[in-house]
This record gives C-alpha cells, sequence and structure tokens, in this order.
C-alpha cells in the first residue's frame, strides 16, 4: 500500500526544485497534494498532469499570515482535511557584509524564510490535531548549523528554524504531531543554475566531501521518510543531508 494514501499535503514553494521533488514523491505515495506557491504558472503546470482530485495549486505569499492561513483552509475544505506538511519556500539575496544588508532585505529574508514557518505550523498544526495527528518537515538548511560570510539574513532564518522545529515539537509530541527539520547543504536546483556560472557551481560542488552537488530528488527522500509512519518514533531533530559537508 503508498505510504500516505489517504493522507492529505501542503508543500510551500513547491513549485519547482525541491518543494517540486516532494510533491511528486508524495503523490507517487498516493498522496493529495496542495502545492502553495508564489509562481502560479509553475505551480499549476506541476499539478496539471496529475488532476484536481490529486493534486492542487494555489498562489501564496508565505510571509503572509493570512496568505497562509488561507492555504491551510484551502486544503481542508478542498481535500477534507490535512495530515502533512512541508515547509519549504525560501529565497537568498545576494552575498552582503551583516551591516550593508538593507532594512527592508532584511525583512524580505526572514520574511520568506522565517516567519513563512511559523505561520504555517500555526495553522497547519490545528487542522493536523483535528484529523487525529500528523507530521511536518521544515526545510532548513546546513547553514543552520554553520555561518556563512555574507548571508546573515538566510543563515539566521535557518538557525531559527532549527530551534522552532525543536520547540514545536515537544509541544505536540503528545499530541501525536511529528515535527522534524532536514538542512540540505548545496541543491542543483534550477535557482542555483540560474544565479551561478559553471565554475562557480563547480567551485561550491568542492565544498562537499563527495563532490558534487546534492539533487533534489536525494532531499525529497529523506523528507518523505520523515513525514511516514516508518519515522514515527523520530521528532523534534534536525537532520542533514549534505554529502559530508559538516564532517569537514
Amino acid at each position: 500500500m503508498p505510504m500516505f494514501k489517504d493522507h492529505v499535503a501542503i508543500v510551500t514553494g513547491g513549485a519547482s526544485g525541491i518543494g517540486a521533488a516532494v510533491v511528486r514523491d508524495l503523490l507517487a505515495e498516493g498522496a493529495r497534494v496542495v502545492v502553495a506557491d508564489f509562481n502560479e504558472d509553475a505551480a499549476n503546470q506541476l499539478v496539471a498532469p496529475f488532476g484536481a482530485d490529486r493534486a492542487l495549486a494555489i498562489k501564496v505569499d508565505v510571509s503572509d499570515a493570512e496568505g497562509m492561513k488561507a492555504t491551510v483552509d484551502f486544503a481542508v475544505a478542498r481535500f477534507g482535511a490535512l495530515h502533512l506538511a512541508v515547509n519549504n519556500a525560501g529565497i537568498g539575496m545576494p552575498t552582503t557584509p551583516l551591516a550593508d544588508v538593507a532594512i527592508e532585505d532584511w525583512h524580505r529574508v526572514i520574511g520568506v524564510d522565517l516567519h513563512s514557518v511559523f505561520y504555517g505550523m500555526k495553522y497547519q498544526i490545528p487542522a493536523m490535531l483535528n484529523a487525529g495527528g500528523g507530521a511536518i518537515v521544515n526545510m532548513a538548511s546546513i547553514l543552520g548549523a554553520v555561518g556563512w560570510a555574507g548571508n546573515g539574513a538566510y543563515v539566521t532564518a535557518k538557525h531559527a528554524i532549527i530551534g522552532m522545529t525543536k520547540t514545536a515539537a515537544l509541544d505536540y509530541a503528545k499530541a501525536g504531531v511529528r515535527i522534524n527539520a532536514v538542512g540540505p547543504a548545496f541543491v542543483d536546483t534550477p535557482a542555483l543554475q540560474k544565479d551561478m556560472t559553471d565554475d562557480e557551481r563547480a567551485v561550491l560542488a568542492g565544498l562537499h566531501a563527495v563532490d558534487r552537488l546534492a539533487q533534489p530528488d536525494e532531499i525529497a527522500g529523506l523528507t518523505s521518510f520523515l513525514l511516514s509512519e516508518r519515522a514515527s518514533f523520530m521528532t523534534g531533530t534536525y537532520y542533514p543531508v549534505d554529502g559530508g559537508f559538516l564532517a569537514r
């Protein structure tokens, strides 16, 4: 039997990269999925082959609390419940020393990368409690464990996600909601391909012990496992998927 038969999931930032890989995994294992993304066209293209009874897209600004509430309400209204969530949406910004970061850029990154995870869980958890329990994965980063010069807002958000994940997991463990964080290293996504030259990507790949970038499916595999009943005794922990990056 598919792992997620009769389960309903939300994936934020689900239209591309890691999010899209997670969406495909969940659908392959029988879930019904709401793909929440600011890029409505890409989200609609992803879900179209699966049909509206299996996958739906919704445009959302994840940094807006009401938008995240509307996403949960949409999932419950269309599919009847909510059991799984992956808070994956995130953005970066150009490398900038901390004191030179514009205030509006700081708030933009913190809003999308950190506040969205709080807003997501604030509305996801009650819906899961109503459904009898569930599981959440928050997408952190290896930069939730170490610093990275010139990326103060992103690193701050990813460190905070890990602390928030641990705290929320303790709050709801006895109620049947498991909450974990995944920490990808550098992943070969369309965004990375767009923003970096081949030479720059090769240098980045060399920072990993395995001497390559991760693929989105490799992050999705752990994410799906943590959402599944196979991980029923796992909550409140941060799991790097880093190709040996943190071992150095």
